[in-house]
């Protein structure tokens, strides 16, 4: 009994040292996985989250893109850019949470999240609602800033079709990118084929592309 009891006190050090290895190891993976500004998921885990949404269910894929962000930057610094890009993280994560989603800051003043649509109306009405969550003032300093926002969206339906998340943000791409261009706050995709060609894994037109004039980010 003694023996036993010896023991079992010699590996209880052991096991608190490898359950404590284990936490860390567990908080350095979760730290890696989120955008170290906005908290937000990083693409890779965003990535396998939002297919799983796509294949449980009716869904859509919206691409954001902050309007007159670079002219705040400009104007009230950069420390005040980044508030922003805090708020939006937040109140598109709350959004995504309560429409059963996930967000990611793609990079710069873009995101993109994927959350569950029943229907076009439902998608038309989600994409009203988000864009006067993110269009509504952030106090900063003082300063009530206000910046637009240019959506682009897809839905999709996984017993139709058959798009993964890369194409699918491709394609959303272009709407935001056609928003922006009209100075429309939001367009949906009407169906799933691209509208541009690709370059480089990115639309023609893109920075970077070299295959046309961008919009900037």
């Amino acid at each position: 009994m003694s023996e036993a009891m010896t023991a079992l006190a010699a590996a209880l050090p052991l096991a608190a040292g490898w359950s404590l290895h284990s936490l860390r190891l567990r908080r350095r993976i979760e730290v890696a996985r989120r955008d170290p500004l906005t908290g937000l998921l990083t693409r890779d885990a965003f990535a396998k989250l939002a297919q799983r949404t796509l294949a449980g269910g009716r869904s859509a894929v919206y691409l954001i893109d902050l309007d007159r962000f670079k002219q705040i930057n400009d104007t009230h610094g950069h420390a005040a850019g980044d508030a922003l890009l805090c708020a939006t993280g937040q109140r598109l994560r709350e959004w995504a949470d309560d429409h059963s989603g996930t967000v990611v800051r793609l990079g710069g003043d873009e995101f993109a999240t994927v959350a569950r649509v029943l229907s076009r109306d439902d998608l038309i009405w989600t994409l009203t609602e988000l864009t006067r969550s993110l269009e509504r003032p952030v106090q900063v300093d003082g300063h009530a800033l206000t910046v637009g926002a240019s959506i682009g969206a897809v839905a999709f339906d996984p017993a139709v079709d058959t798009l993964d998340v890369s194409e699918l943000l491709r394609l959303a791409d272009e709407q935001m990118y056609r928003a922006k261009r009209f100075g429309a706050p939001w367009l949906n995709a009407l169906d799933l084929a691209p509208e541009h060609g690709t370059v480089n894994g990115r639309r023609a037109g893109r920075p970077g592309t070299g295959g046309g004039q961008g919009v900037a980010a």
